[in-house]
């Protein structure tokens, strides 16, 4: 049976409605009615009530992080072995043909669980027992930008909708006064941030990410010099209505429909954003925890801060895209660094959604769009050797929202070359966000071209084992 959208979560048993009721993206929207959503009743009860998506741009190397290679060690410096070469076939830039580097850095076990991090992350490592360890990621496009586009929307070529904007369109915003979707940007040097990572895709615009500004907050929500709330109204009315007389005119239009949606949630934000994003309220205790008493983890603590604050209030997909982990030469300075702009606050961040009853219901997700090769690029010797880009095998890890922490899912060769256990491919990570979020990704969908599209076009099943 094919129902629409609206009618699913206002009536569906699983409680969508009631979340999606307080969403005035879907209260005032005509184009939510041409989505379909298909056997609505086979979606289930939801691990999480917000997502928040740590993507590391640049690739950080899994053997420098989470995934330890012993005999990577003993190896050093010398030809990749004829067996493991074997193994790796028509992989591009496998750094098959270079020599081996050992990572500069490291590892212990932590935690009950005992499993090992490396140095660069001696804050993250003291929530070890929360995480759950991916290390068997891979997919085949070796390039920063499609890549990205790969982790953040399934495939490289950059045209579909992101997962944030799948999660946004499928569940629709727990409040009325913020954005549904919010994207940070912090360390933009380096990779450059791709678009369609939040965007919407061939989704009504009104689903794409919310780009803010982590010290100045939503842009645009300042209320005009001149301005008091009673003619502010009546002056959005007025545009509402010449908007909406165009509309029955030509007929439903994505982009116009969402500047609608968007004057009237920037309208509310000029109350509530302000709040949010005043963080002279949080304790000195607090904003030491998030690193923001630190010139280093000021950014990025702040983005991290501002996350928990609004999974508090409702916001629903959060992202907070820090760049800069792209190392070809230099790796031990490079990672040194992003790792201690990011390592505190993301710990701050897990200890604070755990004190808080928070990290029950928020699904936390770290990684990039690849790793690195297990093989030197750049200068032979010395702190200069840096690694180049490794798709065909990296780490993830997943914390909160239904995970069982603690545990390591998926191994790769013993140089961490490929996945030998367990290989998963990002379609797999966002099948399995969804799944947390309530979704399942073959029922959630969308006619485009008139083709019923899904999230997971490519594939992508339910990593199981990572739930409790």
């Amino acid at each position: 049976m094919n129902i629409n959208r609206r009618t699913m979560l206002h009536e569906s048993a699983l409680g969508f409605g009631s979340l999606a009721l307080t969403s005035m993206m879907l209260e005032d929207s005509e184009a939510a009615d041409h989505a379909q959503v298909l056997n609505a009743a086979a979606h289930h009860a939801p691990t999480a009530k917000s997502v928040i998506f740590l993507f590391m741009s640049g690739g950080p190397g899994q053997t420098d992080s989470f995934d330890p290679k012993p005999v990577l060690d003993q190896l050093d410096g010398q030809r990749v072995p004829d067996s493991i070469v074997a193994t790796i076939p028509n992989i591009p830039r496998s750094g098959a043909d270079s020599k081996l580097f050992a990572s500069p850095f490291s590892f212990r076990q932590y935690g009950e669980s005992g499993i090992p991090v490396s140095s660069l992350f001696p804050h993250t490592a003291q929530m070890v027992d929360e995480l759950c360890v991916v290390r068997s990621m891979n997919h085949r496009v070796p390039v920063h930008g499609p890549g990205e586009c790969i982790a953040l929307t399934g495939t490289g070529v950059g045209d579909r909708p992101s997962i944030g904007a799948w999660t946004s369109y499928g569940l629709g915003s727990q409040t009325r006064n913020l954005p549904g979707f919010v994207v940070f940007l912090s360390n933009t040097n380096g990779p450059a941030p791709q678009l369609p990572g939040w965007g919407a895709g061939f989704l009504p615009a009104r689903y794409q990410g919310t780009l803010v500004d982590g010290n100045r907050g939503v842009p645009y929500t300042d209320m005009p010099g001149g301005y008091t709330e009673a003619n502010r109204r009546q002056q959005l009315d007025f545009i509402n209505k010449m908007n909406r007389r165009h509309i029955e005119r030509i007929g439903p239009d994505s982009e116009l429909e969402a500047r609608i949606a968007s004057y009237e949630l920037g309208y509310r934000m000029q109350a509530s954003a302000p709040e949010v994003f005043d963080l002279a309220v949080e304790s000195d205790h607090t904003r030491a925890m998030y690193g923001l008493d630190e010139k280093i983890t000021t950014e990025f603590g702040t983005h991290c801060l501002l996350a928990r604050r609004l999974v508090e209030r409702g916001v629903r997909c959060i992202q907070l895209r820090n760049g800069g982990w792209d190392a070809h030469s230099g790796l031990q300075t490079n990672h040194i660094r992003c790792s201690a702009r990011t390592d505190k606050p993301i710990a701050g961040l897990l200890r604070d959604l755990k004190q808080r009853g928070l990290l029950e219901t928020t699904l936390v997700v770290w990684g990039g769009e690849f790793g690195r090769t297990p093989t030197i690029e750049g200068a032979r010797t010395g702190r200069s050797r840096g690694r180049d880009h490794s798709p065909a095998g990296y780490t993830m890890w997943l914390a909160g929202g239904g995970i069982k922490g603690g545990q390591i899912i998926g191994a790769t060769d013993e140089l961490g070359f490929v996945p030998t256990e367990r290989p998963l491919a990002p379609a797999d990570m966002h099948a399995t966000l969804l799944h947390a979020m309530g979704i399942d990704q073959h029922k959630l969908m969308w006619n485009h071209n008139n083709r019923d599209e899904i999230p997971t076009v490519f594939g992508g099943e339910v990593i199981q084992e990572a739930f409790a």
